[in-house]
């Protein structure tokens, strides 16, 4: 009996989506997972890949060596590269429940997503903040042992990190930071590197909100009267966690070898130390639910759509990630 194959959602049709998922196919290796693309057929043919149709990802496995398997859910009308169309945004939406729902059932081993243009997404009727929180609420009905997210976690080379806000403006960082909020962020992120990847004792840091870690109350007492009494709580629960610590030293080589994750108080305190350190390899997972998803750590890439420009990298470590997390879950 073949392995389940990973679910690939098509992501902005207009974006690069198309284009590194099938440089991706290109790239496959001798006994590589197969992976079945939800979304429009037409956008991967127009991307250069020979294209099969098929009603069920069982059948991704027969076809994968000779073209890439594609359950067709069309577009309305077709979508240039680099022009995004709001008429496409239910059949995005579509396309990663399908994905999402072939995962809880079992037919698909985890879910890896194509970038969204969160705008384009809104402005045609979608109502989350992103892939994340949507897949999250795709799960929620869903049995889960531990710890609920979802929480966001980015890695790349020696680098994890999680988000205990994601897409918010910086104005209202401070008040979204909550006790519960920081708990749940920490406890997902130890259990999935228990879980996920394999680490008996993880090592968490806990990063601060404002410079120094907030310098004893002089530059902040968000680390004094939220973030601390979080770190404390955690240790008393058996957690091997450190902070809240500087987070303009936090990522030194010297520093961040100590730890197995960080947990990181905003979008840009996570995201620019990985992209930093790895801007090709790095690969944005949801952790904390009862189905496996990553995706490449980048965009839509509107303005190289269609240009042959756009490197497959970060998503190809998507799908090897996937497949890794997926087999180490069913041992």
């Amino acid at each position: 009996m073949s392995p389940a194959p990973l679910a690939v959602t098509l992501g902005d049709p207009a974006g690069i989506g198309p284009e590194i998922i099938t440089a991706a196919w290109r790239s496959r290796t001798p006994g590589q997972r197969a992976f079945v693309v939800y979304g429009d057929a037409a956008s991967l043919s127009g991307a250069g890949a020979p294209v099969v149709r098929v009603d069920s990802p069982g059948r991704a496995e027969s076809v994968f060596a000779q073209a890439l398997p594609v359950i067709d859910m069309p577009l309305p009308r077709p979508v240039r590269p680099g022009t995004p169309d709001i008429l496409a945004a239910p059949a995005v939406a579509g396309w990663i429940a399908s994905a999402t729902e072939a995962c809880l059932s079992g037919e698909a081993c985890a879910l890896v997503t194509a970038p969204i243009a969160k705008a384009v997404l809104k402005a045609g009727g979608f109502r989350h903040p992103g892939h994340t929180e949507f897949i999250g609420d795709l799960t929620a009905a869903a049995p889960w042992d531990g710890a609920r997210g979802p929480v966001m976690m980015l890695a790349a080379a020696d680098l994890r990190v999680t988000l205990a806000t994601i897409h918010l403006p910086h104005s209202a960082v401070s008040a979204a930071l909550t006790p519960e909020g920081l708990l749940r962020t920490a406890r997902v992120t130890a259990q999935s590197l228990v879980r996920d990847f394999g680490i008996a004792r993880p090592r968490l840091a806990m990063a601060g909100l404002n410079p120094h870690a907030g310098e004893a109350g002089e530059i902040g007492t968000e680390e004094i009267t939220r973030i601390g009494p979080a770190v404390q709580r955690l240790r008393a629960e058996g957690l091997d966690i450190e902070g809240p610590l500087p987070a303009d030293s936090l990522f030194a080589p010297e520093i961040r070898q100590r730890f197995d994750a960080v947990v990181c108080m905003y979008h840009d305190q996570a995201l620019i130390p990985i992209k930093m350190l790895d801007f090709w390899g790095g690969v944005n997972l949801t952790l904390g639910l009862p189905v496996v998803r990553t995706s490449p750590d980048h965009g839509t890439a509107f303005d190289i759509a269609g240009k042959g420009l756009a490197r497959p990298d970060s998503f190809i470590a998507a799908l090897r990630m996937a497949s890794e997390i997926a087999d180490r879950r069913a041992l």
